[in-house]
C-alpha cells in the first residue's frame, strides 16, 4: 500500500493486474485501488460494488485483496473470459492458414 501511494505521488504508475482467473479486469487509474467498482475500507479490506442504476449500488462482497474484488466486479458486469478471446484468435489463425494453403494448392 505504501509503495502504491509513493508511486502515485512521484508520478509512476503502480503495476496492476489486468487479468485474473481468466477474466479481464477493469483497470481505472483514477481510482485509489486501481480498479473500477473497488473501494478500500477502513479495515484494509476491499469492497466490490456494481451500479444498479438510479444511483444505487449493489455490494458484491468484501475481499482481502483489490484483485479479488476486481474479479468479483468483472464477473458481475459479465466480462467475457480472456480464454475465450484467445481461443477465438487461435481458430481465426487456423482458418487463415488453411485458406492460404488452399490458395497455394490452386495456383
Amino acid at each position: 500500500e505504501a509503495a502504491v501511494a509513493y508511486a502515485r505521488a512521484v508520478g509512476e504508475a503502480p503495476a496492476l493486474a489486468t487479468e485474473a482467473e481468466g477474466l479481464r479486469l477493469h483497470v481505472l487509474t483514477s481510482s485509489a485501488t486501481g480498479y473500477k467498482g473497488v473501494r478500500k475500507q477502513a479495515s484494509g479490506r476491499f469492497r466490490a460494488e456494481h451500479s444498479a442504476g438510479h444511483g444505487k449500488q449493489n455490494s458484491l462482497g468484501i475481499f482481502d485483496t483489490a484483485v479479488e474484488a476486481a474479479v468479483a466486479y468483472a464477473r458481475a458486469v459479465g466480462e467475457a473470459p480472456v480464454l475465450a478471446e484467445a481461443e477465438e484468435q487461435a481458430a481465426e489463425a487456423e482458418w487463415l492458414a488453411e485458406a492460404e494453403a488452399e490458395a497455394a494448392e490452386a495456383e
